[in-house]
């Protein structure tokens, strides 16, 4: 695969095909743990090391494992990393282990996860399907972490736990309390929506533009030739 189709592949998670925004998946982490940017950021990368994991075990087995049995043995790789990741992060980070709470064994059914495993790395070579596991986990953290950010400025008035002056004298309490985490989403996916929709439209005019100075270029060239 070429260097410009591997940053394709890699970008698409941010934007064009971002887990949250465009594709609205994991939606209980992502509705359940973003009271706090901290909150966000933490399950992202969990995450995003549970998927780099089992992405790049499932590419390495997949010609081993039967047809029949491919699902379960895709969910017991999935949760063998879940476990890994659990057990670390309650050892080396009991806060955060403890603010995300039941929210970590459930990556294991994290329709992301098995999502990728089964639609991309049974199906690509092991450098390629880490690119996506880093693509859409990573996609996945950013996502988490601007709605946990959003959610925590406006409800909290803070930023990571850092008071944001006069923001932390008003807050508007709802943006930590459940409605807040659909209301901070709807906005976000409208304005990522927004952007993607001008960004397609720019696209397509320098496409056009392109292919009508091609065509100027070709008309030329023959005009010349033929000396008309």
């Amino acid at each position: 695969m070429s260097g410009m189709k591997l940053r394709g592949e890699f970008a698409k998670g941010f934007f064009k095909e971002n887990p949250v925004f465009v594709l609205l998946l994991g939606m209980c982490p992502t509705l359940g743990v973003t009271g706090s940017a901290a909150g966000g950021l933490g399950m992202g990368l969990a995450t995003t090391a549970v998927l780099l994991g089992s992405n790049v075990v499932v590419a390495l087995v997949k010609n081993l494992i039967p047809e029949k049995v491919r699902i379960p043995a895709f969910i017991v790789i999935i949760a063998s990393f879940v476990t890994i990741i659990d057990l670390t992060m309650a050892a080396y980070v009991p806060a955060l282990h403890a603010q995300l709470g039941l929210f970590i064994p459930l990556i294991v059914v994290n329709c992301i996860i098995l999502g990728r495993a089964e639609a991309f790395a049974s199906k690509n070579g092991v450098f390629v399907s880490a690119v996506d596991a880093l693509s859409m986990g990573l996609g996945f953290s950013f996502a988490l972490t601007l709605l946990g950010g959003v959610r925590e400025i406006l409800g909290s008035g803070a930023i990571f736990g850092a008071a944001i002056p006069w923001l932390s004298d008003n807050p508007i309490l709802i943006f930590i309390m459940p409605p807040g985490a659909f209301i901070a989403l709807g906005f976000l996916i409208a304005a990522v929506n927004s952007v993607r929709s001008r960004a397609e439209a720019a696209a397509q005019r320098r496409s056009r533009s392109r292919e009508a100075a091609s065509a100027a270029i070709v008309a030329g060239t023959i005009n010349t030739t033929t000396g008309v």
